[in-house]
């Protein structure tokens, strides 16, 4: 994208399917409201020429008022209509992102902080929405505002008008080099805000994590240096504006005490009349005002076009398309993993040549050193990766020919996480179900008394409207897991697949947990991931990686005999 190029922001806002009516509407009362300001000034004048109390005309008084009057409602109205159409093209935009942002793989996640997406969605758009609701308009009236005063001045009185644009060349040539600085810093500024806004945001996120390590005082550090950046941008901003501020202001005084010194004398000497003089230092300023906002325009137009840059950069990325592809019940059906590799970057293989198979209803598990690559196969499986070669398939079917949707509402997930959305216990029961008025509560509780969960919940005064905190903070690690397998019960899945679940837990919450999952299990085709083999002895294969091969594959019995690391792990953790 060109840096300088305004066709892209332009696609991006025509896109948004403008309300051309309002718009149109708005800018015309907006170029109206301008055209009535430029009428005041000649009014004055008749007013100040004929201005004594036996000729003063009513009628002119009448009009001066009709015109204000009539000024104020066109510029109201035009003013909300324009504000009015920016928010929808804002809101149309943030649509976009929102929708972009939850379709897109879990890779871009992997790369990108959670909280530079926020601000993306929130500052830059909003960039965008004070550039087209604020500036663009006043620019527009600026524009018109300005023309019509010369023009009118130039029939007036074409010397002094001639006088008072040779002050236009000498704001110019300062103002566009400011206005490139300004450009750069107010684009430095909106990358630190998105940086910062992301560390605080996992700083805020992980505050159990914070305090626990009593790690205040790294994070105090790691927040006032993003402060200090931020602070630092904001005043190289503010040194500009005190440039442009005072030099705008010296232009005007300068330009206007010549023009009211040369007029005074052009009206002693009877070549001109004292209203003339009035009409003429007001279109002055009707000019005036509008150039000093142009330099906060361009730097807005400077702005939107970095945000727009970052909006497009998001809106281009290639999303996951949940509904495309075959919609296949895969009960009763034979997974097959056949020769998968897999790496996050092309020199560090994570998986080489994995293959096995897994019987409907029987219990795979997965066992091996941490960081062998048994949790970046149930990536895999999920489908929040592809292979780099290989594939996985469900009966004959390769699982990327299923639709997304299709395949995921068909697994059931369970995690160490425990992994739960600010709300209530029902909101996490039901969440990503469709039509939630046909769950019934009866249904709800019976998923909860197969997780060994009612009770629990019925302890609590509202029951599975109880609000769970932010990531389920208010209940234990053991009711959370719970939880979770109740909402496995309620999807029904034909496939479990289960992470270290039980591993964060005591052991009488394991032992609760465990018979949940036991249960949870019956007639399910069940891959796990256990570093405590307690968990997997009665697997019907266990199927031992390190790093990222399989090294033994067998029932517990089998790699005892053939496995002289699994049988090291036996010896640790079974006598």
């Amino acid at each position: 994208m060109k840096k300088n190029s305004l066709k892209p922001f332009i696609s991006l806002i025509v896109s948004t399917n403008i309300p051309k009516l309002a718009l149109t509407i708005g800018l015309i009362g907006s170029i109206i409201t301008t055209l009535v300001g430029l009428t005041i000034p000649l009014l004055t004048k008749e007013l100040v020429d004929g201005f004594s109390l036996e000729s003063l005309s009513i009628g002119l008084i009448i009009a001066i008022i009709v015109v204000f009057i009539l000024q104020a409602v066109i510029d109201g109205v035009s003013t909300y209509l324009l504000a009015a159409v920016g928010q929808r093209i804002v809101a149309r935009l943030r649509d976009r992102m929102w929708l972009k942002i939850i379709r897109l793989p879990v890779s871009y996640f992997d790369k990108q902080a959670s909280g530079e997406s926020v601000s993306r969605v929130v500052n830059d758009t909003g960039i965008v929405r004070d550039l087209i609701t604020q500036h663009f308009p006043q620019f527009i009236g600026g524009i018109i505002s300005i023309i019509g005063a010369v023009a009118i001045l130039l029939v007036m009185d074409w010397k002094m008008t001639l006088m008072m644009l040779l002050a236009v060349p000498i704001t110019m040539a300062v103002m566009i080099p400011l206005g490139s600085k300004m450009s750069k810093v107010s684009r430095g500024l909106q990358d630190e805000t998105a940086t910062f806004t992301g560390s605080i945001q996992q700083t805020i996120g992980e505050i159990r994590l914070m305090k626990a390590s009593t790690a205040e005082s790294v994070e105090k550090e790691k927040g006032l240096s993003g402060i200090e950046r931020l602070l630092q941008f904001g005043l190289k901003e503010a040194r500009i504006f005190a440039l442009i501020g005072p030099l705008m202001y010296t232009v005007m005084m300068v330009v206007i005490v010549v023009i009211i010194g040369y007029g005074g004398i052009r009206v002693a000497e009877g070549d001109m009349s004292t209203g003339s003089l009035v009409a003429f230092l007001l279109y002055l300023f009707q000019i005036i005002f509008p150039i000093t906002s142009f330099a906060m325009f361009f730097t807005q137009l400077q702005k939107a076009k970095g945000a727009t840059e970052r909006i497009i950069s998001i809106l281009d990325m290639q999303e996951e398309d949940g509904q495309s592809g075959l919609d296949k019940d895969i009960s009763n059906q034979v997974i097959h993993v056949s020769n998968v590799s897999f790496a996050y970057e092309e020199s560090e293989p994570v998986l080489e040549n994995i293959s096995f198979k897994a019987e409907p209803g029987e219990m795979i598990a997965f066992a091996g050193p941490s960081g062998g690559g048994k949790s970046t196969l149930f990536a895999l499986i999920e489908r929040y990766y592809a292979p780099t070669s290989g594939e996985i398939r469900v009966g004959a079917t390769p699982i990327n020919k299923l639709s997304l949707n299709s395949w995921r509402s068909q697994i059931g997930y369970v995690s160490q996480e425990s992994a739960m959305m600010a709300g209530t216990i029902r909101d996490n029961l039901t969440y990503g179900l469709p039509d939630l008025e046909t769950i019934t509560d009866d249904r709800l509780w019976q998923v909860t008394k197969m997780a060994y969960a009612d009770e629990f919940i019925r302890s609590f005064d509202k029951g599975l409207d109880t609000e769970v905190g932010e990531r389920g903070v208010k209940l234990s690690g053991g009711q959370r897991q719970r939880i979770n397998i109740a909402r496995a019960f309620l999807r029904d899945p034909k496939i479990l697949m289960m992470d270290e679940a039980t591993a964060s837990l005591d052991s009488q919450s394991e032992g609760i947990v465990q018979e949940a999952l036991t249960r949870l299990m019956e007639g399910r085709t069940t891959f796990v991931i256990a570093h405590r083999l307690s968990t997997i002895v009665d697997a019907d294969k266990i199927i031992f990686i390190e790093n990222g091969r399989v090294t033994g594959s067998g029932n517990h019995q089998d790699l005892i005999k053939t496995h002289d690391l699994y049988r090291e792990f036996a010896e640790q953790q079974l006598t």
